[in-house]
């Protein structure tokens, strides 16, 4: 049985957890378990090969730094080259394989992840004969960071998509997304629907927020750094336990003394919040050390960490501004399909989340969405060869 801390630490997840996110260690090499220790490394200058972080400035006055490449030398299993275009003063990143005359498959990741989540899904969809294009955030993976956590916001990374898009110039898209990437992704694609001529979600949504109505106290003293805060995922074994039945019901209640503040306040000032913590606890299966490192690469210290940190927070972000974009989703007749995780134990992976995009969205009539067995919210890890695998068939049975 488990132990009552274990209980209440699913509990909480379950409950609070819509979205994730992160801190940060030194670029690694995968010798250090990044696991669920959490030993983090917030000394700038103290980091081996890499010296004092260089803060630049865009035009507009926007400080900024940049991962070295070193953090991003030999990392398992992603052999894609970087690729950048310039929006708004700083470089955003993204892999591009596969032929450029064919139709694009957009990627776009969640929190606290990036572009690396997907390299199980990039060589199955390019052996499927597409463009595969794989967009870190700003923020996040190999794009740049503004170190400031106000500079960051829902609406700035929605029109930082749609600039990426343009400046692609990316035709007949077959959009696929996940967390965060789903807020961002589908609010783009309900007020641009003829740029899309497929969607597939995975766990994720397009939220509705009543204007004016703020879900979530703002975290106080954002920027102290708190030492005492400890990880709720530390007791989460490596191996998920089961969050529902065969008929997707939850085998664990919500626990009442918990919200989606308490991830707001970890994810901020947590000392010990990063990466590699959120997708182990977040996967089906034990992740190896050498991919958690790979996972915490972008982030080498503290002040690489303004995005990560902040995302959470961008729930309060959300009032009003979704309503446009899900109108038009539930006009979208467009080919719409959903692929589940089984075993995602917060609100996006939900089967009630699934069911609510299948029965607003009339492109989803008569797909066969699914619930993968043996996944869990960061179903790409889990499960990415079978994702890729379904989207291949999918755009195969729907052509243009």
């Amino acid at each position: 049985m488990r132990t009552k801390a274990l209980n209440r630490l699913l509990l909480m997840i379950i409950l609070a957890l819509v979205l994730c996110v992160s801190m940060t260690i030194g670029c690694g090499n995968g010798d250090e378990s990044s696991g669920n220790e959490g030993a983090m490394n917030h000394d700038d200058t103290s980091l081996g090969s890499i010296t004092e972080p260089e803060i630049m400035t865009t035009a507009d006055g926007v400080q900024f730094v940049r991962t070295p490449d070193a953090c991003f030398e030999d990392l398992t299993d992603f052999p894609y080259e970087a690729r950048y275009v310039e929006i708004d003063g700083l470089l955003q990143g993204y892999v591009d394989e596969g032929s450029a005359d064919a139709d694009p498959i957009l990627l776009l990741h969640g929190e606290p992840s990036w572009s690396y989540l997907y390299r199980k899904m990039i060589p199955v969809l390019v052996e499927g004969g597409h463009r595969v294009i794989a967009m870190d955030h700003i923020g996040m993976g190999r794009s740049d960071k503004p170190i400031d956590i106000e500079y960051y916001s829902y609406t700035g990374h929605i029109s930082r998509l749609e600039k990426f898009i343009r400046y692609l110039d990316l035709e007949h898209i077959t959009l696929y997304c996940q967390d965060w990437g789903s807020l961002i992704g589908l609010h783009v694609a309900g007020e641009n629907p003829e740029w899309f001529d497929r969607i597939v979600v995975s766990d994720g949504t397009l939220p509705l927020v009543p204007y004016g109505f703020e879900p979530y106290p703002p975290v106080e003293n954002p920027e102290e750094i708190n030492t005492e805060l400890v990880s709720p995922f530390s007791a989460i074994p490596p191996q998920q336990p089961p969050f529902y039945d065969e008929e997707g019901n939850r085998l664990i209640p919500g626990d009442p003394e918990t919200s989606f503040a308490d991830w707001m306040v970890y994810s901020m000032t947590a000392e010990s919040f990063h990466p590699a913590e959120v997708v182990e606890a977040l996967t089906y299966f034990e992740v190896p050390p050498e991919v958690e490192a790979a996972y915490d690469a972008p982030f080498p210290s503290r002040i690489y960490m303004a995005g990560p940190r902040v995302f959470p927070s961008l729930v309060n972000d959300l009032s009003g501004v979704n309503g446009k974009a899900w109108k038009g989703l539930t006009t979208y007749e467009k080919p719409f399909l959903t692929i589940w995780a089984s075993n995602d134990p917060g609100n996006l992976g939900s089967k009630e989340t699934q069911d609510n995009l299948i029965d607003n969205i009339p492109g989803a009539a008569g797909q066969p969405h699914v619930r993968l067995p043996e996944a869990s919210h960061f179903i790409q890890e889990d499960q990415g060869a079978e994702v890729a695998r379904r989207i291949n068939e999918f755009i195969k049975a729907n052509p243009r």
